[in-house]
């Protein structure tokens, strides 16, 4: 198992299993990951999260300044989400996630995920794709399959493969199924295992040949330059007649594009290049690759090897990995700082920018066009400039048409800046803020949207904004097809709250618009300046007015409880058409209503909903929102709460062996819904507390029990933890007794990571246990028979490794003779890199260590850096 440190450039080999995963929720429904026999099981029927894994979003139509056939093109490998198992369907709770926002320089997206722990077959997750295809970008799900040194196997090679006697092959179906049903656009295949021959190298060709005969128009089918015609993998670095055999065969159009390995040099895309044409084939159906995800903008390339004499490009450009700017970084504006540096340019690094070899290029060619400046997340979530919401969210199916220049700022003397800024927003999580230092010089004119769009007599703009200036000191600045520039003065006085000017384009009928900006040059009061934009509308008078219609068929379709305090609620509705999306509102007793969720689909997931108070029953909301933001009339369903529930006692300690005089500090663990707290101490001063966390002395040697009653309204539960406190001149006499002591385990990712490396004191230089399997489980033999008290478990994150990878649940046992085992720890939800667990003194000589669930993620390689075991 890859540990992450290690690495083949060159190869796309080690992407995923080193992704930066954050912790997500494991409730409600994730998106799709499967094995090829699990492909092969699939149904939309059979699978209950599949409904939420569809997108709504149909593919837009772009404005292309060539033929898109005959021009260079961008394609992305990028991990939008930076894990393949635990994906929520329809975005988190985290403010901070990969919201990419550079869609105008990208023609192809690949959904970058798969893994041989958790999947090699992975389909987008439905908010990617309804923000690529918003965006009008197709995008790609991924087969992977990954080397044997990282956990491939032929099998799953052989699998996919597998003919039925009528030459079918039914792993190619159900992908295009799992396409058509989840509203994705193609397929990119990896094929790096190892171990293949000329045989299986044809049946690969055969494969992707029977996708060609069977795939919708305009369906992609990418692959990546790894196995040759020999059925070897051996990285070609360009078109050469070893890998011509996946792309074109004759007549015969094997693949519709090919990713090309890393190692090229001078003159391979002209030979690439050269070769295309050779065999029939677009050069620009090639994509030369480069790896981008170390070093970002400071990646070393060779761009004069990419680029012809007249400054044409031998072939289209593929980026690996520039989820880069996401990752090696730790808050949204380092996040999107660096997302523009590499998409528009670097000069500090001599980073050219993708957007100096491949033009913008937009969707707006029709109305009515909204924007909020919406990236697709927030620290709350606003609606008409008012906060209702106060919880984190992301969501990229909400995300808007971003600008199209990311920034270009032209002026005389002092220039305003503009930037995104999600402490603001008028809808959704963020806006457009301009901001600066001006003097009486000062002119910035700020390019924003590039459009083709007409204009009718009924064509109208409105701009809603917010500043404390005196007045807003801005024009609306329109181009149009003709060299036609008109400045409208803004005029409305904000005084610090949002406001709304519209303007009637009458006068510009049957002219196209083609762009949007914003001008500033009434400098009455030279010095800071500062204006919030939060919507830019451009619509026909008669799509204001008409508001989409009631929802109907809302019901609850699922409902699950947790301790009667939490619920995870599945809504569904019927479809509507002219709906840009639902908003979703929970409507609290006491008539107010909060912001609970959106999607375009027309089923929707809320998890975690907590019980407010003891409620009988909660109601939720839903609004058809038109893309104008038009809200049309409501629906309301209404969900009953179980039996308000009795707390349920449990505490813990931090230690349960001590001298005496010593203190010991009590949690109490009890359920949520606990109001008091009745604590017995035997031995112990105070005999008795009231107190949630007590704070107890013990005076005197010896072994004391401790009772806890927990109470509320509906009932009452007692725990009493027997011979639980230990009292002894002997407590200082506690030690790790695993440190280096023998050790037996179920198995081991590599010779290097056995279970010996949990008990060796070390969590630096990778020193940990891994083991893969269903059964995974390691035991230490202590030697002799111990008095333990405490167990000390290091995961993951304890290593440096993502937190992502921590323990999720696990067991831990004793016993005396290595055959008769006793529980003693039991976790069922772990999140934390180190975790201790105190236990009433036991005696025992071999612990046993059982990994129930190994991450957060379902990835199925358990790693434990360090297992401390406390006795005497």
């Amino acid at each position: 198992m890859k540990n992450g440190k290690k690495r083949i450039i060159g190869s796309l080999m080690f992407f995923v299993l080193f992704l930066f995963p954050l912790a997500v929720s494991a409730e409600g429904p994730t998106s799709s990951h499967w094995y090829p026999e699990e492909l092969l099981e699939w149904s939309p029927e059979q699978d209950p999260d599949a409904a939420y894994n569809r997108s709504m979003v149909p593919l837009a139509k772009r404005v292309e300044s060539s033929d898109r056939n005959n021009a260079p093109r961008v394609v992305a490998l990028s991990a939008l989400n930076p894990h393949t198992s635990g994906v929520p369907s329809q975005g988190g709770k985290e403010f901070y996630a990969n919201t990419f926002a550079f869609w105008q320089y990208v023609d192809v997206m690949v959904y970058w995920a798969g893994s041989s722990g958790e999947g090699i077959i992975v389909p987008p997750s439905a908010d990617v794709i309804d923000a690529s295809h918003r965006n009008g970008v197709p995008i790609l799900g991924n087969v992977f399959f990954p080397p044997k040194v990282y956990g491939g196997k032929e099998e799953w090679v052989d699998q996919m493969l597998t003919q039925r006697e009528d030459g079918s092959f039914p792993a190619a179906d159900k992908l295009l199924e799992v396409a058509d049903y989840y509203g994705f656009d193609g397929w990119f295949i990896n094929q790096e295992t190892e171990g293949g021959d000329g045989e299986q190298a044809e049946k690969m060709q055969e494969f992707l040949l029977y996708l060609q005969e069977n795939k919708p128009t305009d369906f992609e089918i990418m692959w990546y330059d790894s196995m040759v015609k020999s059925g070897d993998i051996d990285w070609q670095n360009y078109l050469t007649d070893e890998n011509t055999y996946f792309l074109q065969d004759e007549d015969r159009r094997v693949s519709d594009s090919m990713f090309l390995n890393f190692w090229w040099r001078g003159g391979s895309q002209e030979r690439s290049y050269e070769k295309a044409l050779e065999i029939g084939r677009s050069p620009y159906d090639l994509y030369a690759g480069i790896d981008v995800e170390a070093n970002g903008t400071k990646t070393s390339v060779k761009w004069d090897n990419l680029v012809k004499e007249d400054g044409s490009l031998w072939t289209s450009l593929g980026i690996y990995r520039p989820d880069w700017a996401f990752k090696s970084s730790n808050a949204m504006n380092e996040f999107y700082q660096k997302e523009e540096a590499f998409w528009t340019g670097d000069p500090e690094v001599n980073w050219p920018g993708i957007a100096s070899h491949f033009t913008k290029k937009t969707t707006i060619q029709s109305l009515p066009f909204t924007t909020n400046f919406n990236t697709g997340s927030g620290e709350f979530f606003a609606i008409d400039g008012e906060k209702s919401s106060e919880q984190e969210w992301n969501n990229r199916s909400l995300q808007d048409i971003l600008p199209t220049w990311r920034w270009k700022v032209d002026g005389e003397g002092e220039l305003l800046n503009p930037a995104f800024d999600w402490s603001t927003s008028y809808y959704g999580g963020s806006s457009l803020k301009v901001h600066g230092n001006r003097d009486e010089t000062s002119k910035t004119t700020l390019s924003l949207y590039e459009t083709d769009v007409e204009i009718t007599k009924d064509t109208k703009f409105s701009i809603t904004y917010k500043t404390d200036e005196k007045k807003p000191e801005m024009d609306v600045q329109l181009d149009f097809d003709d060299d036609k520039t008109s400045l409208m003065e803004v005029k409305k006085k904000s005084r610090g709250g949002w406001v709304t000017q519209t303007f009637n384009l009458t006068k510009f009928k049957g002219h196209h618009l083609s762009a949007v900006s914003l001008h500033f040059d009434k400098v009455k009061e030279p010095g800071d300046y500062e204006i919030h934009i939060g919507e830019i509308k451009i619509y026909n008078d008669k799509d204001e007015k008409e508001k989409p219609k009631k929802p109907t068929g809302l019901e609850v379709s699922h409902i699950h409880f947790i301790d009667g305090l939490y619920a995870d609620v599945r809504l569904s509705w019927n479809k509507m058409d002219e709906v840009k999306q639902y908003e979703v509102y929970r409507i609290h007793t006491d008539g107010s209503k909060e912001w609970v969720g959106a999607t375009p689909n027309h089923v929707l997931a809320l998890n975690d909903l907590k019980r407010n108070g003891k409620e009988t029953a909660t109601s939720y909301e839903l609004v058809p929102v038109s893309e104008e933001l038009v809200r049309g009339d409501s629906s309301v369903v209404t969900m009953d709460w179980p039996a308000y529930p009795k707390p349920e006692a449990d505490f813990r300690v931090d230690q349960t062996v001590v001298r005496p005089g010593d203190k010991v500090q009590f949690f109490s663990e009890a359920s949520e819904v606990t109001e008091e707290w009745e604590w017995q101490f035997e031995g112990g001063q105070p005999e008795v507390s009231s107190e949630e966390n007590p704070v107890v002395h013990y005076p005197e040697e010896g072994l004391f029990s401790v009772t806890l009653t927990a109470r509320n309204t509906s009932g009452e539960d007692v725990m009493t933890k027997q011979a639980y406190i230990y009292v002894s001149e002997d407590a200082d006499a506690t030690r790790n007794v695993a440190l280096n002591k023998s050790t037996e385990s179920s198995g081991a990712c590599a010779p290097s990571e056995g279970a010996d490396k949990a008990v060796d004191g070390e969590v630096e230089n990778n020193s940990k246990w891994c083991a893969l399997g269903t059964d995974q489980w390691m035991v230490v033999d202590l030697g002799d028979t111990h008095h333990l008290s405490k167990f000390i478990v290091k995961h993951a994150e304890a290593g440096g490794e993502s937190l992502a990878f921590n323990t999720k649940s696990f067991v831990i046992e004793t016993s005396m003779d290595g055959e008769t085992w006793k529980e003693n720890v039991s976790v069922e939800d772990n999140q934390a890199a180190v975790t201790e667990h105190t236990i009433a003194v036991t005696e025992a000589r071999f612990v046993r260590l059982s990994i129930n669930e190994p991450t957060q993620t379902g990835d199925q390689a358990a790693r434990i850096y360090e297992l401390e075991v406390y006795g005497y």
